[in-house]
Protein backbone atom coordinates (compact mmCIF):
# COMPACT_ATOMS: atom_id res chain seq x y z
CA UNK A 1 0.00 0.00 0.00
CA UNK A 2 0.80 3.67 -0.35
CA UNK A 3 0.39 7.08 1.51
CA UNK A 4 -0.63 9.99 -0.91
CA UNK A 5 2.79 11.27 -0.76
CA UNK A 6 3.80 8.23 -3.06
CA UNK A 7 5.50 6.54 0.14
CA UNK A 8 5.47 2.59 0.46
CA UNK A 9 4.00 1.04 3.12
CA UNK A 10 3.70 -2.66 4.76
CA UNK A 11 0.26 -3.69 5.18
CA UNK A 12 -0.15 -5.72 8.53
CA UNK A 13 -3.59 -6.94 8.94
CA UNK A 14 -5.11 -10.99 8.66
CA UNK A 15 -8.29 -10.14 9.28
CA UNK A 16 -9.00 -10.63 5.35
CA UNK A 17 -9.13 -6.35 5.90
CA UNK A 18 -8.12 -4.67 2.02
CA UNK A 19 -5.38 -1.71 3.15
CA UNK A 20 -6.60 1.19 3.64
CA UNK A 21 -7.35 3.55 0.64
CA UNK A 22 -7.46 6.37 2.43
CA UNK A 23 -5.25 7.61 5.50
CA UNK A 24 -5.22 10.53 7.54
CA UNK A 25 -2.15 11.54 9.69
CA UNK A 26 -4.05 12.31 13.14
CA UNK A 27 -2.51 12.67 16.87
CA UNK A 28 -3.34 13.51 20.41
CA UNK A 29 -5.42 16.30 19.52
CA UNK A 30 -8.05 14.29 17.56
CA UNK A 31 -11.50 14.01 19.72
CA UNK A 32 -12.64 10.80 20.37
CA UNK A 33 -15.36 12.01 18.41
CA UNK A 34 -13.58 13.16 15.30
CA UNK A 35 -12.19 9.93 15.04
CA UNK A 36 -15.76 8.01 15.26
CA UNK A 37 -16.69 10.52 12.52
CA UNK A 38 -13.58 9.89 10.12
CA UNK A 39 -13.77 6.15 10.73
CA UNK A 40 -17.13 6.00 10.27
CA UNK A 41 -16.55 7.73 7.16
CA UNK A 42 -14.44 5.27 5.56
CA UNK A 43 -11.07 7.44 6.92
CA UNK A 44 -7.99 5.02 8.56
CA UNK A 45 -6.38 7.35 11.21
CA UNK A 46 -2.85 7.12 11.08
CA UNK A 47 -1.88 7.75 14.79
CA UNK A 48 1.48 9.76 15.00
CA UNK A 49 0.96 10.87 18.90
CA UNK A 50 1.33 9.19 22.62
CA UNK A 51 1.28 5.47 21.91
CA UNK A 52 -1.19 4.96 25.39
CA UNK A 53 -3.48 8.12 24.19
CA UNK A 54 -4.13 5.87 21.06
CA UNK A 55 -5.21 3.32 23.36
CA UNK A 56 -7.46 5.24 24.74
CA UNK A 57 -9.14 6.99 22.04
CA UNK A 58 -9.40 3.35 20.86
CA UNK A 59 -11.49 2.53 24.39
CA UNK A 60 -13.68 5.73 23.88
CA UNK A 61 -14.56 4.64 19.92
CA UNK A 62 -15.28 1.13 21.50
CA UNK A 63 -17.88 2.79 24.24
CA UNK A 64 -19.51 4.59 21.08
CA UNK A 65 -20.58 1.46 19.73
CA UNK A 66 -20.92 -0.72 22.35
CA UNK A 67 -23.66 2.10 23.42
CA UNK A 68 -25.61 1.21 19.94
CA UNK A 69 -25.43 -2.76 20.60
CA UNK A 70 -28.64 -4.57 21.54
CA UNK A 71 -29.15 -8.21 22.63
CA UNK A 72 -30.36 -10.28 20.14
CA UNK A 73 -33.04 -12.83 19.57
CA UNK A 74 -32.55 -16.47 19.95
CA UNK A 75 -32.54 -17.25 15.99
CA UNK A 76 -30.57 -17.39 12.85
CA UNK A 77 -32.05 -13.70 11.66
CA UNK A 78 -30.98 -12.03 14.31
CA UNK A 79 -27.88 -13.85 14.71
CA UNK A 80 -26.77 -12.77 10.90
CA UNK A 81 -27.64 -9.43 11.90
CA UNK A 82 -25.81 -9.67 14.95
CA UNK A 83 -22.74 -10.81 12.83
CA UNK A 84 -22.87 -8.36 10.22
CA UNK A 85 -22.84 -5.09 13.03
CA UNK A 86 -19.88 -7.44 14.38
CA UNK A 87 -18.17 -7.01 11.02
CA UNK A 88 -19.42 -3.05 10.84
CA UNK A 89 -18.15 -2.66 14.12
CA UNK A 90 -14.83 -4.38 13.57
CA UNK A 91 -14.55 -2.49 10.10
CA UNK A 92 -14.83 0.55 12.35
CA UNK A 93 -12.16 -0.18 14.92
CA UNK A 94 -9.54 -0.98 12.32
CA UNK A 95 -9.20 2.16 11.30
CA UNK A 96 -6.87 3.59 13.99
CA UNK A 97 -3.61 2.93 12.77
CA UNK A 98 -0.48 2.79 14.47
CA UNK A 99 3.64 2.92 12.23
CA UNK A 100 5.93 0.06 12.69
CA UNK A 101 9.24 0.34 11.64
CA UNK A 102 11.06 -2.25 9.41
CA UNK A 103 12.46 -4.04 12.62
CA UNK A 104 8.61 -4.38 13.85
CA UNK A 105 9.31 -2.02 16.56
CA UNK A 106 6.71 0.71 17.15
CA UNK A 107 8.27 4.53 16.75
CA UNK A 108 5.85 6.03 19.47
CA UNK A 109 6.04 7.24 22.48
CA UNK A 110 5.78 5.21 25.36
CA UNK A 111 4.92 2.06 22.97
CA UNK A 112 5.60 -1.39 24.19
CA UNK A 113 7.88 -3.80 23.04
CA UNK A 114 6.02 -5.33 20.28
CA UNK A 115 8.69 -7.06 17.94
CA UNK A 116 8.25 -10.33 19.41
CA UNK A 117 4.35 -10.48 19.23
CA UNK A 118 4.86 -9.46 15.64
CA UNK A 119 7.54 -11.89 14.46
CA UNK A 120 5.39 -15.18 16.14
CA UNK A 121 1.91 -13.68 14.71
CA UNK A 122 3.17 -13.31 11.20
CA UNK A 123 6.24 -14.68 10.86
CA UNK A 124 8.37 -12.67 9.12
CA UNK A 125 11.75 -11.52 9.25
CA UNK A 126 12.80 -7.85 9.36
CA UNK A 127 11.55 -6.11 6.20
CA UNK A 128 13.35 -3.03 3.60
CA UNK A 129 9.73 -1.12 4.18
CA UNK A 130 8.55 0.32 7.32
CA UNK A 131 4.42 -0.46 7.94
CA UNK A 132 1.12 -0.08 9.63
CA UNK A 133 -0.91 -1.80 11.84
CA UNK A 134 -4.65 -1.54 13.18
CA UNK A 135 -4.25 -1.05 16.69
CA UNK A 136 -6.89 -3.48 17.59
CA UNK A 137 -4.92 -6.34 15.65
CA UNK A 138 -1.59 -5.25 17.35
CA UNK A 139 -3.32 -5.31 20.76
CA UNK A 140 -4.76 -8.94 19.55
CA UNK A 141 -1.10 -9.81 19.12
CA UNK A 142 -0.13 -8.99 22.18
CA UNK A 143 -2.61 -10.46 24.38
CA UNK A 144 -1.47 -13.77 22.25
CA UNK A 145 2.11 -13.54 22.82
CA UNK A 146 1.73 -13.09 26.68
CA UNK A 147 -0.74 -16.39 26.50
CA UNK A 148 1.62 -18.13 24.59
CA UNK A 149 4.43 -16.87 27.14
CA UNK A 150 2.56 -17.68 30.16
CA UNK A 151 0.31 -20.35 28.95
CA UNK A 152 -3.35 -21.83 30.24
CA UNK A 153 -3.30 -24.13 33.15
CA UNK A 154 -5.15 -27.39 32.29
CA UNK A 155 -6.04 -29.46 35.70
CA UNK A 156 -6.45 -32.70 33.69
CA UNK A 157 -2.77 -32.82 32.45
CA UNK A 158 -0.98 -32.39 36.19
CA UNK A 159 1.25 -35.14 35.77
CA UNK A 160 2.46 -33.81 32.52
CA UNK A 161 5.06 -30.87 33.57
CA UNK A 162 2.96 -28.19 34.74
CA UNK A 163 0.23 -29.12 32.82
CA UNK A 164 0.06 -25.68 30.59
CA UNK A 165 -0.85 -25.44 26.84
CA UNK A 166 0.82 -22.79 25.38
CA UNK A 167 -1.42 -21.53 22.60
CA UNK A 168 0.06 -19.83 19.37
CA UNK A 169 -1.58 -16.62 17.80
CA UNK A 170 -4.79 -17.50 15.60
CA UNK A 171 -5.15 -21.28 17.56
CA UNK A 172 -8.05 -21.33 19.55
CA UNK A 173 -7.26 -21.19 23.12
CA UNK A 174 -8.39 -23.86 25.49
CA UNK A 175 -9.91 -21.90 28.12
CA UNK A 176 -13.57 -23.90 28.35
CA UNK A 177 -12.65 -26.56 30.70
CA UNK A 178 -16.06 -28.44 30.80
CA UNK A 179 -15.08 -30.11 27.39
CA UNK A 180 -11.83 -31.08 28.97
CA UNK A 181 -12.95 -32.36 31.55
CA UNK A 182 -14.98 -34.68 29.63
CA UNK A 183 -12.55 -36.05 27.92
CA UNK A 184 -10.28 -36.64 31.12
CA UNK A 185 -13.06 -38.52 32.62
CA UNK A 186 -15.05 -40.54 30.09
CA UNK A 187 -14.94 -44.33 30.23
CA UNK A 188 -12.23 -44.80 27.39
CA UNK A 189 -13.48 -47.97 24.74
CA UNK A 190 -12.44 -51.47 25.69
CA UNK A 191 -10.82 -51.64 22.04
CA UNK A 192 -7.74 -49.61 23.53
CA UNK A 193 -6.23 -52.59 25.44
CA UNK A 194 -5.79 -54.76 22.46
CA UNK A 195 -4.71 -51.53 20.30
CA UNK A 196 -3.81 -48.00 21.97
CA UNK A 197 -4.42 -45.56 19.19
CA UNK A 198 -6.20 -42.77 19.18
CA UNK A 199 -6.79 -39.96 16.41
CA UNK A 200 -7.38 -36.13 17.46
CA UNK A 201 -8.97 -34.75 14.66
CA UNK A 202 -8.47 -30.76 14.41
CA UNK A 203 -5.80 -31.01 17.65
CA UNK A 204 -5.27 -26.99 17.61
CA UNK A 205 -3.12 -26.86 20.24
CA UNK A 206 -2.77 -30.04 20.66
CA UNK A 207 -4.63 -30.59 24.29
CA UNK A 208 -6.75 -33.73 23.66
CA UNK A 209 -4.06 -35.45 22.20
CA UNK A 210 -2.42 -34.70 25.44
CA UNK A 211 -4.69 -35.55 27.91
CA UNK A 212 -5.40 -38.56 26.17
CA UNK A 213 -1.67 -39.46 26.69
CA UNK A 214 -2.12 -38.67 29.94
CA UNK A 215 -4.59 -41.04 30.00
CA UNK A 216 -2.58 -43.98 29.27
CA UNK A 217 -3.67 -44.46 25.37
CA UNK A 218 0.12 -45.17 24.27
CA UNK A 219 0.19 -43.89 20.57
CA UNK A 220 -2.10 -40.57 19.26
CA UNK A 221 -1.65 -39.39 15.26
CA UNK A 222 -3.13 -35.54 15.86
CA UNK A 223 -4.10 -34.19 12.71
CA UNK A 224 -4.91 -30.33 11.92
CA UNK A 225 -4.71 -28.39 8.39
CA UNK A 226 -3.07 -24.95 9.92
CA UNK A 227 0.01 -25.00 10.05
CA UNK A 228 0.01 -22.57 12.92
CA UNK A 229 -2.05 -25.13 14.60
CA UNK A 230 0.46 -27.66 13.33
CA UNK A 231 3.65 -25.55 15.06
CA UNK A 232 1.14 -25.03 18.00
CA UNK A 233 0.66 -28.32 18.76
CA UNK A 234 4.45 -29.56 18.11
CA UNK A 235 5.80 -26.89 20.66
CA UNK A 236 2.96 -27.81 23.29
CA UNK A 237 3.62 -31.52 22.91
CA UNK A 238 7.67 -31.04 23.07
CA UNK A 239 7.15 -28.90 26.32
CA UNK A 240 5.25 -31.73 27.83
CA UNK A 241 7.55 -34.23 27.20
CA UNK A 242 5.16 -36.43 24.95
CA UNK A 243 6.51 -35.38 21.68
CA UNK A 244 7.40 -39.08 20.78
CA UNK A 245 3.83 -40.56 21.67
CA UNK A 246 1.78 -38.45 19.43
CA UNK A 247 2.26 -38.28 15.67
CA UNK A 248 1.50 -34.95 14.00
CA UNK A 249 -0.30 -35.00 10.89
CA UNK A 250 -0.47 -32.29 8.02
CA UNK A 251 -3.51 -30.98 5.90
CA UNK A 252 -5.75 -34.08 6.54
CA UNK A 253 -8.71 -34.72 8.58
CA UNK A 254 -8.26 -38.38 9.35
CA UNK A 255 -5.07 -39.88 9.24
CA UNK A 256 -4.18 -43.37 7.77
CA UNK A 257 -5.34 -46.51 9.16
CA UNK A 258 -7.89 -46.89 11.91
CA UNK A 259 -7.85 -46.29 15.65
CA UNK A 260 -9.87 -47.57 18.45
CA UNK A 261 -10.45 -43.94 19.49
CA UNK A 262 -11.22 -41.61 17.20
CA UNK A 263 -11.53 -37.70 19.34
CA UNK A 264 -12.98 -34.83 17.07
CA UNK A 265 -14.25 -30.96 18.60
CA UNK A 266 -15.14 -29.18 15.47
CA UNK A 267 -16.11 -26.06 15.23
CA UNK A 268 -19.29 -25.21 17.25
CA UNK A 269 -21.15 -22.58 14.99
CA UNK A 270 -22.06 -23.03 11.37
CA UNK A 271 -21.11 -19.45 9.71
CA UNK A 272 -18.26 -18.35 7.99
CA UNK A 273 -15.28 -17.24 9.77
CA UNK A 274 -13.52 -13.86 8.81
CA UNK A 275 -10.34 -13.79 10.76
CA UNK A 276 -7.83 -17.10 11.47
CA UNK A 277 -9.17 -17.84 14.82
CA UNK A 278 -12.72 -17.36 14.23
CA UNK A 279 -11.53 -20.79 12.35
CA UNK A 280 -11.89 -22.83 15.51
CA UNK A 281 -15.61 -21.60 16.07
CA UNK A 282 -17.30 -21.29 12.98
CA UNK A 283 -17.33 -23.13 10.43
CA UNK A 284 -19.69 -22.75 7.40
CA UNK A 285 -22.26 -25.53 6.35
CA UNK A 286 -21.02 -27.44 9.32
CA UNK A 287 -18.52 -28.75 6.89
CA UNK A 288 -15.94 -30.54 9.76
CA UNK A 289 -18.64 -32.21 11.83
CA UNK A 290 -20.40 -33.30 8.40
CA UNK A 291 -17.04 -35.01 6.80
CA UNK A 292 -16.11 -36.33 10.75
CA UNK A 293 -19.78 -37.55 11.11
CA UNK A 294 -19.40 -39.42 7.52
CA UNK A 295 -16.38 -41.02 7.50
CA UNK A 296 -15.01 -41.97 11.37
CA UNK A 297 -17.13 -45.35 11.12
CA UNK A 298 -14.38 -46.81 8.40
CA UNK A 299 -11.26 -45.49 10.68
CA UNK A 300 -13.06 -47.21 13.80
CA UNK A 301 -11.33 -50.64 15.33
CA UNK A 302 -14.19 -52.92 15.92
CA UNK A 303 -15.59 -51.83 19.27
CA UNK A 304 -14.03 -48.46 18.93
CA UNK A 305 -15.59 -45.56 19.49
CA UNK A 306 -15.95 -41.79 18.47
CA UNK A 307 -16.12 -39.13 20.60
CA UNK A 308 -17.66 -35.87 19.09
CA UNK A 309 -17.79 -33.16 21.17
CA UNK A 310 -20.21 -30.15 20.36
CA UNK A 311 -22.13 -27.39 22.45
CA UNK A 312 -25.80 -26.79 21.14
CA UNK A 313 -25.46 -23.53 20.76
CA UNK A 314 -25.99 -23.42 16.89
CA UNK A 315 -29.20 -24.58 18.12
CA UNK A 316 -30.48 -22.46 19.91
CA UNK A 317 -29.53 -19.84 17.22
CA UNK A 318 -31.85 -22.05 14.53
CA UNK A 319 -28.58 -22.73 12.66
CA UNK A 320 -28.44 -26.37 13.01
CA UNK A 321 -31.17 -28.62 14.40
CA UNK A 322 -31.03 -31.53 16.68
CA UNK A 323 -33.18 -33.78 14.09
CA UNK A 324 -30.05 -32.73 11.38
CA UNK A 325 -27.44 -33.85 13.62
CA UNK A 326 -29.34 -36.93 14.65
CA UNK A 327 -29.59 -37.89 10.57
CA UNK A 328 -26.48 -37.20 10.44
CA UNK A 329 -25.09 -39.62 12.98
CA UNK A 330 -27.21 -42.19 11.62
CA UNK A 331 -26.47 -41.45 7.66
CA UNK A 332 -22.86 -41.90 8.77
CA UNK A 333 -23.75 -45.95 10.23
CA UNK A 334 -23.13 -44.69 13.90
CA UNK A 335 -25.25 -45.39 16.98
CA UNK A 336 -25.24 -43.20 19.92
CA UNK A 337 -23.56 -45.33 23.15
CA UNK A 338 -24.10 -42.58 25.69
CA UNK A 339 -24.31 -38.51 25.60
CA UNK A 340 -22.25 -36.80 28.66
CA UNK A 341 -23.38 -32.71 29.23
CA UNK A 342 -21.86 -29.84 31.02
CA UNK A 343 -23.36 -26.68 31.68
CA UNK A 344 -20.32 -23.67 30.54
CA UNK A 345 -18.43 -22.32 33.13
CA UNK A 346 -16.42 -19.62 31.19
CA UNK A 347 -17.55 -15.85 32.10
CA UNK A 348 -19.98 -15.21 29.57
CA UNK A 349 -22.65 -17.81 30.28
CA UNK A 350 -23.58 -15.33 33.21
CA UNK A 351 -23.24 -12.12 31.14
CA UNK A 352 -26.37 -10.41 30.76
CA UNK A 353 -25.01 -7.54 28.97
CA UNK A 354 -23.51 -10.57 25.88
CA UNK A 355 -25.91 -9.59 22.88
CA UNK A 356 -25.99 -13.83 23.18
CA UNK A 357 -26.79 -14.24 26.43
CA UNK A 358 -30.15 -15.59 25.19
CA UNK A 359 -28.52 -18.66 23.33
CA UNK A 360 -25.48 -18.95 25.60
CA UNK A 361 -27.78 -19.24 29.43
CA UNK A 362 -29.05 -22.13 27.80
CA UNK A 363 -26.31 -23.69 26.33
CA UNK A 364 -25.12 -27.39 27.38
CA UNK A 365 -21.75 -28.92 25.69
CA UNK A 366 -21.45 -32.42 25.10
CA UNK A 367 -19.24 -35.20 24.29
CA UNK A 368 -21.04 -38.18 22.09
CA UNK A 369 -20.00 -41.26 22.69
CA UNK A 370 -20.72 -42.90 19.13
CA UNK A 371 -20.11 -46.59 17.51
CA UNK A 372 -20.41 -48.03 14.74
CA UNK A 373 -23.60 -49.10 14.14
CA UNK A 374 -22.75 -52.88 12.74
CA UNK A 375 -20.87 -53.37 16.39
Amino acid sequence: MSLEDGKELLWLSEKQAPSPQRIQAVDDTCTADQAFRMASQGTSLLWQGDFQNARQLLQAVVRRLTAKAKPIAADAFDFNRHRMNQAQRANILSRLLVPVEPDFSIPLRRAPDCQQAIVEAFGLQPVALPGVIPLRDLQGLIGAHEWRKKGVQIPALAQLGRGRIHPHYGVFSPVRGEYLDMVAKAPLPAALAEQSVAFDLGTGTGVLAAILVERGVEHVFASDSAPRALACAKDNLKRLGIQDKVQICADTLFPEGQAALVVCNPPWVPAKPVSTVEQGVYDEGSQMLRAFLAGVADRLLPNGEAWLILSDIAEHLQLRTRPELNSWIEAGGLSVIERMDRRPTHAKATDESDPLHAARAREITSLWRLKRSAD
